[in-house]
């Protein structure tokens, strides 16, 4: 689709629109896991905020990964079912670029807070007499913000380099959101040293926090073995088997999804990659802290109880 050079021209979200009942439906789920998902991590917030059992380095970390999955839906959701419901697929040009910022910073923020978590578990499980010296209140503000700050100075750089390439009118975005890797195949000049420099901060983004969570949990599981009490081992184990699962529900979307080459890069795959990262896997982390943590269902108990009485 071709339209005059101008800048400023609204982008059209294809999404799913060549299957309109489909569509549809798949905005009710949507709309249904949304809602999951501002509810549970919401309740996780409020809990780990109103029962001082909770005020631990773990659930600080927490509750920043329930803010950050909270904000990353909804810097997605709310604009896909608005073009979904009006018939309507534009995104402004302003807000395609807002869009596809704000959630490479989000998505980067996670990646390494999901390290920052593995780390305070591997103190957790290794120095357990000294965890809470050395998790103190100053160390887990410094590296909540490092994880901040590193996620947005990743998407400053990497939007950088996507916001230059000249479109020449494209404005057909293949996707149901604005994304780095579906914009530049918009552009109408060569995209190769710009694709190139980014999959470096791609990896760099993804592999060193991947390096901090195979060492730290790699020391946990020798820890863990040479453990003698059956119990030791299973409280050890209960404390890491949930960030586990979070993290390789999370980083086996994007790794798939960012990290092939381009040529073996489906739109159609990439669209149910998609949906997993920004819609299920935001949904999935507070179940799964909540059904295998007894500490939070123990809080959640409380506050309910204490609001009915």
């Amino acid at each position: 689709m071709e339209i005059n050079d101008s800048s400023w021209e609204d982008f059209i979200l294809v999404g799913f629109s060549e299957y309109p009942k489909a569509e549809f439906f798949l905005s009710l789920v949507i709309t249904g896991f949304y809602t999951m998902t501002i509810t549970g991590n919401t309740a996780i917030i409020l809990v780990s905020l109103l029962d001082s059992r909770l005020h631990t380095p773990m659930y600080f970390f927490l509750r920043n990964l329930s803010f950050l999955d909270i904000c990353f839906t909804t810097c997605i959701v709310p604009q896909m079912l608005v073009n979904i419901w009006s018939g309507e697929k534009t995104i402004t040009y302003i807000g395609c670029m807002v869009q596809y910022s704000v959630a490479l910073a989000l998505g980067s923020t996670e990646c390494v807070l999901l390290a920052v978590m593995a780390v305070d578990r591997y103190v957790a499980v290794l120095w357990p007499l000294r965890y809470a010296t050395i998790m103190n209140q100053k160390i887990c503000h410094l590296l909540a913000a490092v994880s901040w700050l590193t996620g947005f100075a990743n998407s400053l750089l990497q939007s950088s380099l996507a916001i230059v390439l000249p479109l020449c009118g494209h404005r057909l975005v293949d996707h149901f959101l604005c994304e780095v890797l579906v914009i530049i195949k918009l552009s109408c000049v060569d995209t190769g040293p710009t694709e190139s420099k980014m999959l470096i901060a791609r990896l760099i983004i993804l592999a060193i926090p991947v390096s901090i969570i195979l060492t730290s949990y790699a020391c946990i599981a020798r820890t863990v073995v040479k453990m003698q009490s059956a119990e030791g081992r299973k409280k050890a184990f209960g404390t890491c088997a949930s960030h586990l699962m979070v993290v390789s529900l999370f980083y086996g979307t994007i790794m798939f999804m960012y990290l092939q080459p381009k040529n073996n890069y489906s739109q159609n795959q990439g669209k149910i990659l998609a949906l997993v990262y920004t819609i299920v896997a935001p949904t999935m982390n507070p179940l799964i802290y909540t059904l295998r943590n007894k500490d939070v269902k123990k809080a959640m108990r409380k506050v309910i109880w204490k609001d009915v009485v």
